[in-house]
């Protein structure tokens, strides 16, 4: 009899673990992109027999909401996507899966370096990286024939073309914009937190170091020197030049190139030069997304199992044509290698630095963001001494 129990609950315990597993996902996707996510979950639910429930979530409740839930029960399985720098606060608070045991193989080799970096947190991968985002010039190919790759050809190519009284313009940026000129800020030697060896020092501090200061004079010299960007000229003005047909080049990302296609302009993209005196190249911030697991979650190797699966090549070569995302494996980069936003904007990826991913760096964009304004409003100003008083209040505030 005790022979029959025990063979009833081996069996029992086979049958319990032989169970499909019900997956939530939460998403901020929508249209095509959300499309793409629920046929793959039917994909992966058919292949495996896992049921995947994909939940539209808005993209701004996701973090609050994991980390006020996952705890008690209330988050998903997966969350698809968070943008790399919310990892270290949703790290910190104990609510993201430690992925490396389960990215492993060729499924990591594919993912490019700066995807990786960017998802490891103390020496951990905390997630599965899917697609990245950085800036560049995009530029008018009737206006611009030839991509300049050196400064002085910028310049002339630029300072030719800018005619305010006719209304045209060489180039254009956001001046004010700390996050899309950081490329500049790197190229003359200046960092948020120094990076050692893949750890971040949050208590150094390099925007306000002589590289800093360089960076903030050749960014006004821009407007006041060579007299390229009037005042008051912000993303979307620069934006509304181009896809009229009176700009040559601007600094942008791949949220604008709808509207340029919309717009019939034939562009290009390419990396800003490298800056006069720079000690190294234009180097711009990377933003990184991708797939995390709730360290609560009760079905891990099956939440992992789908995240693998939607991280694929084929899988992230549909994402793209879905949504248009840049991808950070290799694989689908080489085959989407036509396509003209992959491989321009996919060159300004690789040749830039992640956003840093730990909590600390909210403490930076305001006085940071308010240094370089303050930077850019005038010409003459004293760099040293407006980027020291950032420095000053961001350490305070890190304390």
């Amino acid at each position: 009899m005790k022979k029959a129990t025990l063979a009833m609950a081996v069996l029992s315990l086979a049958l319990g673990s032989a169970q499909a597993a019900k997956i939530t996902v939460w998403t901020h996707y929508s249209g095509p992109e959300q499309a793409w996510l629920v046929n793959a979950a039917k994909s992966f639910g058919a292949k495996t027999g896992n049921t995947v429930e994909v939940v539209a979530v808005p993209f701004g409740d996701i973090k609050t909401k994991m980390i006020n839930g996952a705890s008690k029960g209330e988050g998903p399985d997966l969350v698809a996507t968070i943008p790399h720098d919310w990892l270290g606060e949703m790290a910190a608070a104990g609510v993201v899966e430690d992925m490396g045991k389960y990215v492993t193989g060729a499924a990591k080799s594919d993912i490019e370096k700066v995807g990786l970096t960017a998802f490891t947190y103390k020496g951990k991968l905390f997630g599965v990286p899917l697609f990245a985002e950085a800036v560049g010039v995009v530029y008018n190919k009737k206006l611009v024939p030839k991509a300049p790759t050196s400064w002085s050809a910028f310049l002339k190519t630029a300072t030719t073309l800018t005619n305010p009284s006719k209304g045209t313009y060489g180039f254009l940026a956001d001046l004010t914009n700390s996050y899309m000129n950081y490329g500049v800020i790197s190229a003359y030697g200046g960092y948020i937190f120094k990076n050692n060896g893949g750890t971040l020092d949050t208590g150094d501090l390099g925007i306000g170091n002589a590289g800093a200061e360089k960076a903030m004079s050749f960014l006004n010299d821009l407007r006041y020197k060579y007299k390229l960007v009037p005042e008051g000229v912000d993303g979307q003005l620069a934006k509304a030049a181009f896809v009229d047909g009176q700009l040559g080049m601007f600094l942008t990302g791949p949220w604008d190139i709808g509207d340029i296609k919309k717009a019939k302009i034939d562009y290009g993209i390419m990396p800003f030069p490298t800056p006069p005196g720079a000690s190294g190249k234009w180097s711009p911030f990377v933003g990184v997304q991708g797939l995390v697991m709730n360290s609560y979650s009760k079905s891990k190797a099956e939440s992992a199992a789908f995240a693998k699966f939607l991280a694929e090549s084929g899988s992230i070569i549909d994402f793209n044509k879905a949504g248009g995302r840049i991808p950070v494996s290799k694989k689908a980069k080489k085959a989407l290698a036509s396509d003209p936003v992959v491989a321009g904007f996919g060159k300004t990826i690789a040749m830039g630095t992640p956003m840093p991913n730990v909590p600390e760096m909210g403490s930076v964009w305001g006085p940071w963001g308010n240094a370089v304004n303050l930077s850019t409003s005038k010409a003459g100003v004293d760099y040293g001494k407006i980027l020291d008083a950032a420095v000053k209040e961001i350490k305070s505030n890190i304390k």
